[in-house]
């Protein structure tokens, strides 16, 4: 296994701290004693004995398998204390791998444990020890950064993720019942656990199976929200539940068809070259936020929403810390869909943020050139006028589709799906007479007016009829009057420039 050899270099390379961040600590402890038995042995096949500790708070220092006790003569090995612990270690001399677990807090505003730790480290060439720091997150002093090398578990590759299934499977099987699931699923989960450590994989499959015996469709999406949630640690990026159906979308027809044709590409293929994804421009309340969760449910992928507004902190160099945090979120959570929301207020390129904007384009830009997972990108936007050409390229993004108001037959379509929605079926029969009354009118504007057309029914004691709805059609004046100058503006500029996904 690639770990135990790399982490068998490091132990034996005179590397005196190592840093393991992880929260499998079990299978760290396990890595670090496999690696130091196999990098013990020289080329001549002699043992090149090396004991191994573990230290916790709760347990204090405790040997793991064989080896000799780290005790000077005529002093007791000392038990818990870290300071202790470190000054014990310091003046022994026979040479040890010690595994220090989440010690990370002894070492915060605790000059004397930091110095300690330093002193070690310096002596390395003298009493040969290596001391591992495991803890879930570990942020070094800089006293020590220079001295120090990190290291990281690898995830478990779909052959050995699918070996945890197969063994889930058959503990489950010992109990008197077959696990029942098809192919297709089961390799579906395995490419959905991707990127989790080994004990999270074993504990999601455990979940999955136990639930009904069974690993179907309905795991997947308790599957994806449940790695999302371990992965994202207080981040801009969230998990969307609940995805959409392109049945919900009324219209967009050809970007529909332009989905259907790379959903096979994107999913279920080997290509090098997988769809990248999509900007979808137009009008709001035209639908674009629901296209994108579409997406995610036509295709089966998790979907992640990035809140471009969120990123900004007032701290320099933190947004695109942010940004870096939420685009390595994406990356471990692939296959899914990233849907980047309103791009435009997060890319504004009128220079009044101090330069922020220009980072946080370069760090996305990086991103999107250099990335190897399957992550399809769809990037909304209200206002053109401020987004950088550079994002909108062809390399970029697959495609630039315009979402325009909709048409009367997309219109009839969108108050069927609402009316149907709100057990209104009854009045479907008048979804042309419906249809040319809302002229103009978004989807969302269309869906706010059966709405309110539901309220003043009941208001009076009525149900809700045509003429509710009518009244409520012309009570409003919808975006495309209130910002006439401005829609006709972006109506023009997306002509020649972008795919009608209508």
């Amino acid at each position: 296994m690639t770990d135990i050899r790399d982490l068998g270099l490091l132990l034996n390379s005179k590397t005196p701290l190592l840093v393991l961040e992880t929260f499998d600590e079990v299978r760290a402890l396990e890595m670090v004693q496999r690696a130091v038995n196999e990098a013990s042995m020289s080329e001549r096949g002699r043992l090149r004995s090396r004991p191994i500790y573990r230290w916790t708070i709760t347990d204090g220092l405790v040997r793991q398998g064989f080896g000799g006790e780290l005790s000077l003569q005529g002093e007791p090995m000392p038990n818990q204390e870290p300071e202790e612990v470190l000054r014990h270690l310091k003046n022994v001399e026979k040479p040890a791998v010690v595994v220090l677990c989440d010690f990370h807090p002894y070492l915060e505003g605790n000059p004397k444990t930091v110095r300690l730790l330093k002193d070690i480290a310096l002596g390395h060439t003298q009493n040969g020890h290596t001391l591992v720091l495991v803890s879930h997150a570990f942020r070094l002093p800089k006293e020590l950064s220079r001295l120090a090398a990190r290291f990281s578990l690898s995830a478990p590759s779909d052959e050995e993720i699918m070996t945890i299934v197969r063994e889930e499977a058959k503990a489950w099987s010992a109990r008197g019942q077959r696990v029942r699931a098809d192919q297709a699923t089961v390799a579906r989960m395995v490419s959905n656990l991707r990127g989790l450590s080994f004990a999270d994989v074993r504990t999601l499959v455990r979940s999955a199976i136990v639930d009904d015996g069974a690993i179907t469709e309905s795991d997947l999406p308790a599957i994806n929200k449940a790695k999302f949630e371990l992965l994202n640690l207080d981040g801009v990026v969230s998990f969307e539940f609940d995805t959409a159906s392109f049945a919900d979308v009324g219209g967009l027809e050809k970007l529909k068809q332009w989905l259907a044709s790379r959903q096979n590409a994107f999913v279920d293929s080997d290509l090098s070259d997988k769809p990248k994804g999509l900007m979808l421009l137009g009008v709001q309340g035209s639908g674009k936020s629901l296209a994108a969760k579409a997406v995610a449910g036509l295709w089966g992928l998790p979907l992640l929403r990035m809140d471009f507004g969120a990123l900004y902190n007032k701290y320099h160099g933190e947004s695109e810390r942010n940004l870096r945090e939420a685009l390595a979120l994406a990356d471990r959570m692939a296959p899914c869909v990233l849907w980047m929301d309103e791009v435009e207020k997060g890319l504004s390129t009128d220079g009044s943020d101090s330069g922020t904007s220009k980072r946080l384009l370069g760090s996305l830009l990086t991103w999107q050139a250099e990335r190897k997972t399957p992550v399809f990108v769809v990037a909304t936007a209200n206002d053109i006028s401020s987004l950088p050409p550079e994002l909108m390229r062809k390399g970029r993004v697959d495609e630039i589709f315009f979402v325009d108001l909709p048409k009367s037959d997309v219109r009839e379509a969108i108050f069927s799906i609402h009316l149907k929605r709100r057990g209104l079926e009854r009045l479907t029969i008048q979804l042309p007479i419906l249809a040319a009354a809302a002229e103009g009118f978004s989807g969302a504007e269309i869906e706010q007016a059966i709405v309110s057309a539901i309220y003043s029914a009941r208001a009076q004691g009525e149900e809700c009829g045509v003429q509710q709805i009518l009244q409520e059609l012309a009570n409003t004046n919808p975006l495309s009057v209130v910002m006439a100058e401005q829609v006709a503006q972006l109506r023009l500029w997306a002509q020649e420039r972008c795919v009608l996904a209508d």
